[in-house]
């Protein structure tokens, strides 16, 4: 209770507070129909007060009536997507027991499905006749058959494609191969065969080779069905490995394309190649019914090949035994004279620069090339004059 204390004249008093007074007092009719009225306030006043917090919980009003103090109406939050029961033990276990039943149900699915693939005898290879092959123009249908002997009458499903494509690349006329299954019951084999670009002597037999260097064999009678017009290569032996081969036959491409690079084709002109040495391309041509051995070395074929073409006539006729000619000098050409035999032997370095044999008689000798061993080795001397255009340069 509140109390209050003043100074007065008549000294010190203390007064209480109304409402100690108020209910103390005995009340007045016109104080009851004040109080009933001020009640019936308060209870409109109560009423609104509910109204705006049933508002604000609601969400509505919000911006009308920020400076109220409201209550939001509490929602259940759900935790999980799985039901209640699923977190008793129960549940877990209904749960794990439905898993597994899938997964046993997938399972025997798949094993139905593959026994069923594996087994049914609409997916066995009868015939021959259902392995389909494509792309083969110089192998026979058989030439590929004998790879897949062993799958007539096999589930397709069993026959191993990887090991069947490698056998097939082992033949040698096969460059690439494809096996692919057809269902039910087809194999399709796609091979791409290699292309000869030259004859090549194994011995005494004349083959075929290709541009990586791998050789190629053919019947007699098939090889001159096909009337190939090559020239033939030496320097290609079986026994060498193809990283040996390979390289060879690049220079020769090159030299084939260089030469047959003018307004001419040279190359059906030239008769044998020799690739014996890679700094040195070595070409048999004919020339008044021999054969003349031409040093082209490993650059400029076709400008050397003109040098040779324009001089010739000259040259057979100051040297009609002329039968070499080597041209690797950029200043100097070398010429090579015989005994009258055909130039069967393997040419001799290029020899020293000699006098100019249309002024001087004399020529510089060299020794002859030795013969193959199971012939005599030819005489020692013969003339090797020079047709000399500048200072020898390499």
């Amino acid at each position: 209770m509140a109390k209050n204390d003043f100074q007065s004249k008549r000294g010190t008093a203390f007064v209480d507070d109304e409402q100690d007074e108020a209910f103390l007092r005995p009340a007045s009719p016109r104080s009851r129909s004040r109080t009933a009225r001020d009640d019936a306030r308060q209870a409109a006043r109560a009423s609104a007060a509910d109204r705006l917090l049933n508002k604000a919980a609601d969400g509505i009003g919000e911006e009308d009536d920020d400076g109220f103090l409201r209550t939001r109406r509490r929602v259940p939050v759900r935790k999980g997507f799985l039901p209640l029961w699923t977190r008793t033990r129960w549940g877990r276990i209904a749960i794990f027991a439905g898993i597994a039943l899938i997964l046993g149900g997938l399972v025997a699915g798949f094993l139905a499905v593959r026994h069923f693939f594996l087994t049914d005898t609409r997916f066995r290879i009868e015939t021959s006749s259902s392995v389909q092959t494509v792309g083969n123009s110089q192998l026979t249908r058989e030439d590929l058959l004998s790879v897949f002997g062993a799958d007539i009458g096999r589930n397709i499903f069993y026959v191993p494609l990887a090991a069947r494509r490698s056998e097939l690349e082992q033949i040698p006329w096969v460059e690439h191969a494809t096996v692919m299954r057809l269902l039910p019951d087809q194999l399709r084999v796609a091979v791409v065969e290699r292309t000869p670009i030259a004859f090549v002597r194994i011995g005494n037999q004349v083959k075929l080779v290709d541009g990586a260097g791998v050789i190629l064999d053919m019947p007699a009678a098939m090889l001159a069905a096909k009337h190939y017009s090559f020239p033939v290569v030496s320097g290609i032996r079986p026994e060498d490995p193809l990283s040996i081969r390979a390289p060879r036959m690049k220079l020769y491409q090159r030299f084939i394309a260089d030469i047959d690079s003018g307004s001419e084709k040279i190359s059906p002109e030239i008769s044998e190649i020799d690739l014996s040495d890679p700094e040195d391309v070595r070409a048999t041509v004919p020339a008044k019914g021999s054969d003349m051995l031409l040093h082209f070395g490993d650059e400029k074929f076709l400008t050397r090949y003109r040098i040779y073409q324009s001089h010739l006539a000259e040259w057979q006729r100051n040297y009609p035994d002329l039968v070499s000619v080597d041209l690797r000098y950029d200043t100097q050409v070398v010429l090579k004279r015989g005994n009258g035999h055909s130039a069967d032997a393997s040419p001799q370095p290029a020899l020293a620069a000699a006098p100019d044999p249309a002024s001087q008689d004399a020529a510089q000798a060299a020794p002859p090339a030795p013969k193959p061993a199971a012939k005599k080795p030819a005489p020692h001397k013969h003339q090797a004059p020079v047709k000399k255009h500048g200072k020898a340069k390499r």
